[in-house]
């Protein structure tokens, strides 16, 4: 095949970030020699202190993906043994943050979003609170911080706890602190998809030294000793493999952050005078991960999302509609649940996620977005 009829590469929304392969190898070795490959050993306990040291926190629990650390709180904090069974989250999230309510044997409360974030609206979450209410689970949509004062606020005036879904806040700073650090527990994903990785895996960030014990529980099957297991608890250790590509990728997460900041900055530049899109804007107080390219469309575009998602598809750029559709246009929930959500539905049907990934290089960037800022075609 000559080099003019070589198919072009093909660009998706996001790459999955890989540490030099001589590191990753050199970190598993010595599980050839312990045959200790799972169940909580060297790496795993490598890892957690690593973490805590980077996102500055002192409790944290691994899991083998975010979904099943997000079930580890709602179990670990035994949330409706108290008759209240209700849980107030956004509809603007994926599957994973209602599936975990639901599975769990509670009832989602959906409340709207903010227009200018996609993060859930405090105002809305008022609108919804009834007596049976028992948590608040918002969710830092593309590692944009929630409004985390004014959610703390309602939660202490209503007696609520405040459960993160932290899975794409990886590496974004509030004031000075790991988003992973607010509330009275954070999910964390390390997801192969998201700006730090394990391969797979995930993690509970917690408040109270009173949770650690349950969480690990939990995720070994309720064993409390060697003859020993109190309750029904799941499986969800993170295996030793995932721990070492977890410490490898922990190395080298302040680069691959900045150069995620290049590409979106080149994004910002390329597109800022766009008529019909709106662009990502973060406060002062944040500092960003840039885990996601998300552009906003309106009528003022010269298109529709789904005319520009098939415009990019046919030049092998993979975007994303995300989060399309609302969780609550599931056919596994809808018309099961309730929600008076607009803005979130708006939002929805108008996003778009462009790709962004540290080894996406500016020419591709500039690629896309010229097809995003051309005239109708």
């Amino acid at each position: 095949m000559s080099e003019i009829e070589k198919p072009r590469e093909q660009i998706f929304v996001t790459q999955a970030t890989l540490p030099p392969f001589e590191e990753y190898v050199e970190e598993i070795k010595p599980l050839w020699k312990s045959h200790i490959i799972t169940n909580m050993g060297e790496k795993h306990h490598t890892f957690e202190t690593t973490l805590k040291e980077y996102l500055g926190i002192e409790n944290i629990s691994l899991y083998t993906n975010g979904h099943s650390a997000l079930e580890g709180i709602i179990e670990a904090m035994e949330l409706g043994s108290d008759g209240r069974k209700s849980i107030i989250t956004t509809p603007y999230t994926f599957a994973s943050t209602t599936h975990a309510i639901v599975r769990k044997g509670l009832t989602p409360v959906f409340a709207d979003i903010k227009r200018d974030d996609y993060t859930i609206d405090p105002d809305s979450i008022r609108d919804v609170i009834t007596e049976d209410v028992c948590a608040i689970l918002p969710v830092h949509v593309y590692g944009m911080p929630c409004d985390i004062e004014s959610i703390q606020q309602i939660a202490d005036e209503f007696n609520l706890k405040v459960i993160y879904d932290a899975a794409h806040a990886f590496g974004a700073m509030w004031n000075g602190r790991s988003l992973a650090s607010y509330g009275d527990a954070s999910m964390l994903s390390f997801h192969a998809t998201k700006v730090f990785n394990s391969i797979e895996g995930g993690a509970v960030c917690f408040a109270d030294n009173k949770l650690e014990k349950p969480l690990n529980q939990w995720k070994n099957f309720g064993i409390t000793g060697p003859e020993s297991v109190e309750y029904v608890g799941g499986n969800a250790k993170l295996t030793e493999f995932n721990a070492a590509m977890g410490i490898c990728n922990l190395r080298h997460i302040e680069e691959s952050i900045e150069k995620r900041k290049s590409i979106f900055k080149r994004y910002y530049e390329k597109l800022k005078g766009v008529e019909g899109i709106t662009l990502p804007n973060f406060p002062n107080k944040l500092e960003p991960n840039y885990s996601y390219m998300p552009v906003l469309l309106d009528k003022k575009y010269k298109s529709t999302r789904d005319e520009l998602f098939k415009t990019l598809e046919t030049d092998d750029i993979h975007a994303r509609k995300y989060f399309y559709p609302l969780v609550t246009d599931y056919a596994c929930y809808k018309d099961r649940f309730s929600a008076n959500t607009p803005i979130a539905k708006n939002v929805a049907d108008n996003i778009l996620t462009l790709p962004i990934y540290p080894d996406l290089s500016l020419k591709d960037v500039d690629r896309i977005c010229a097809i995003v800022a051309a005239p109708q075609r």
